[in-house]
Formats: C-alpha cells, sequence, structure tokens
C-alpha cells in the first residue's frame, strides 16, 4: 500500500516542476517574440504540459507575466544592493562615486552577456519597460526603493551637488543602462567603421563608467 505522505509529495514535486517548466518557457519565450505573440498555447506546448497549467499555477498569462517580471527585477536588485553594500563596507560607508556606478551597471551589463545565462531574463526585462502590462508599468513607475540607496550613496560622494543634480544624473545613468545592449553593437560598430567591436564585458563595464563617473564629477 502507498503511503498516502510519499504520494502528497510525489504530488507536490510534480507540480513544483510544472510550475517551474511553464515559468521558464514563458520567460524565454515572451523575451525572444514579445509579449503580445505568445500565447498560452505556445507556452504549455513549450513547456510540455497540459493547457490549464497557466490558470492553474498562475490565474492568468498576465499574473504569469507580472510574477516573471516581479521575481527576475527582484533578483536583480538584489545583487545591484550586494555590491553596493559591498562598496560600503570597504570605504566605510561612504564609497565613491565610481564604485557606487559600478554595483549599478554590473549586474544588468553581465546578466545581458550573449554567453550568460542570464540574458534571457534581462531581455525579458527590457521588453517590460516598453510592452509591460498596466500592473508592471505601475510597478516601474512607482516602485524605486531600490533606487533610492543609490540616490543616498551618490548624494553623499557629492555632497556639494544639488540634490536635483545628483537625481537628473542619475537618470541619465539609468538610460545608459537601459539603452546599453549587445544587440545593438552592430549599429554602433557601422557608425565607426569597426572602431567600436565590443565583446568584453568588464571593458565594455570600465567605459560606461568612465563615462559615468565624469558626468558625476564634472
Amino acid at each position: 500500500m502507498t503511503d498516502p505522505l510519499l504520494q502528497d509529495q510525489a504530488s507536490g514535486e510534480a507540480e513544483a516542476a510544472t510550475k517551474a517548466a511553464v515559468f521558464c518557457a514563458a520567460e524565454r519565450l515572451f523575451a525572444l517574440h514579445g509579449f503580445q505573440n505568445v500565447s498560452v498555447r505556445d507556452i504549455t506546448a513549450a513547456a510540455g504540459v497540459n493547457l490549464a497549467s497557466v490558470n492553474y499555477h498562475f490565474g492568468s498569462k498576465d499574473a504569469l507575466l507580472f510574477e516573471i517580471f516581479r521575481r527576475r527585477t527582484a533578483e536583480l536588485n538584489r545583487e545591484r544592493a550586494r555590491m553596493l553594500h559591498e562598496a560600503n563596507d570597504r570605504h566605510d560607508g561612504k564609497p565613491p562615486v565610481r564604485e557606487i556606478l559600478e554595483a549599478l551597471f554590473a549586474p544588468p551589463l553581465r546578466w545581458g552577456s550573449p554567453d550568460n545565462e542570464r540574458r534571457i531574463s534581462v531581455q525579458f526585462i527590457i521588453r517590460s519597460r516598453s510592452e509591460g502590462t498596466e500592473e508592471m508599468r505601475e510597478a516601474l513607475a512607482k516602485d524605486v526603493s531600490h533606487l533610492a540607496r543609490f540616490a543616498d550613496a551618490l548624494i553623499a560622494a557629492r555632497p556639494e551637488l544639488p540634490r536635483e543634480d545628483v537625481y537628473w544624473r542619475l537618470h541619465f545613468c539609468l538610460g545608459m543602462v537601459h539603452n546599453n545592449r549587445f544587440a545593438e553593437f552592430d549599429r554602433l560598430h557601422v557608425l565607426s567603421d569597426g572602431l567600436t567591436r565590443e565583446g568584453d564585458v568588464d571593458a565594455l563595464l570600465q567605459r560606461m563608467l568612465d563615462f559615468a563617473e565624469a558626468g558625476f564629477l564634472a
């Protein structure tokens, strides 16, 4: 006779595996093809699960989208916060501008590298900014708690700058992050007649830091 506890455990593990399969398949399809071009049927077919799995585990396609967005942005911002915390520890709570900006830039840049398995997550987050649901747009517009710690650190690093200038310069830096994607480098390569081919993430990071740090020290 089968142990009911073992049956429940096996059932729970199967449900968790199905939910994870749906999540990963949806993230990849949405990132590659766009939010509107992917159906629930596409997701369940790619995941190899029952058509009802999306609604059963997530409630709806939009709810699944938001769950992917919520989880991936939280992971990215935790990595940024960890790097900023380490910079604080190295400098007794007052890290220099360059190290603050490195904590902001490095995680998404490294995730987005063509050889990084997190590249799909970055592509998904990028699409969220232009194709996201109302709930996602609301979060992007109003959930700025993860940015507040960077603003505070930059204010402490450049106390002589008016706060308004610090916030504007941080905004311009975020524009660098949002628009600096490996997929766009081909156009820059053409524009520069081949001078700007860059496949080294760390070298690219240093270029970004040189530019952004100069903006804060000006």
